[in-house]
């Protein structure tokens, strides 16, 4: 239950963090507009210039978005299929976060399971979530995304 609350404040935060950008872009899309639509060169310019980052933070909005539910249906496939990776043996410090040596343990388990099945969409998941107790969050967007791809394929 803690979990799922944990995570529904998590997707509450990155809404109202989408919420508070999209009222950004609109603000600024609309001083763009208004620099554009003065005519002058230099405020032509200026507000071309503006207009680029509503419309780039508007495309990299929605797909952090799309990544997040993408992450949250193959989560929930996993979880209704009772193959959920379990993290909940492996110790703790003080903080909640894993401890060093047993993450890494469990990514060389995970990364040689993904060896053995590279084309297997919950290998690749839970590499991901391997890489992120191990303080990778990079690799582990990247493996989030291939288990993405793989599953989207599988369907």
């Amino acid at each position: 239950m803690a979990e799922r609350r944990r995570w529904l404040n998590a997707r509450g935060a990155a809404f109202l963090i989408a919420a508070a950008l999209l009222v950004y872009l609109v603000v600024m899309g609309g001083r763009a507009i208004t620099m554009i639509s003065s005519g002058q060169p230099v405020f032509l310019a200026l507000g071309l210039a503006i207009l680029v980052f509503p419309v780039l933070g508007a495309v990299l909005v929605a797909d952090q978005l799309r990544f997040g539910a993408s992450t949250e249906r193959l989560a929930r496939r996993l979880h209704d299929a009772d193959e959920l990776p379990d993290v909940s043996h492996l110790p703790t410090r003080p903080s909640g976060r894993v401890e060093r040596e047993a993450a890494d343990a469990w990514f060389d388990e995970k990364q040689a399971e993904l060896e053995a099945a590279p084309q297997d969409w919950r290998r690749w998941f839970a590499l991901a979530q391997a890489y992120d107790l191990a303080g990778d969050r990079n690799r582990g967007r990247k493996a989030m995304r291939r288990a993405i791809d793989l599953e989207r394929a599988d369907r």
